[in-house]
């Protein structure tokens, strides 16, 4: 299993349309093969920094999905809002 963190700097006066495109992606995800859990935070002291954290069952998987056409359709939504490029990093779990 590994955590995906995905970072976003929106500009200022664009939350509600982020929270917008973002819910769309998480509902998109969920139906990823090898999707097992998703989560949405904002920054305490920049709140137009953005966090979604993703558990997937493989590297593999996620892969998969960021190559998909069906991601790459919902996160052109977002690229008008950015006021930098999403950061991934991708996590293992343990030692």
């Amino acid at each position: 299993m590994i955590t995906v963190l995905i970072e976003r700097h929106i500009a200022p006066g664009m939350a509600t349309t982020y929270d917008n495109f973002a819910r769309k992606i998480l509902q998109a995800t969920v139906t990823a093969p090898g999707f097992i859990s998703g989560e949405s935070l904002k920054g305490i002291t920049d709140p137009n920094v953005r966090f979604i954290m993703i558990k997937m069952q493989s590297q593999q998987d996620w892969q998969a999905w960021l190559t998909s056409s069906q991601r790459r359709e919902v996160v052109s939504l977002l690229h008008s809002i950015l006021v930098l490029p999403e950061k991934i990093t991708l996590l293992s779990h343990g030692g």
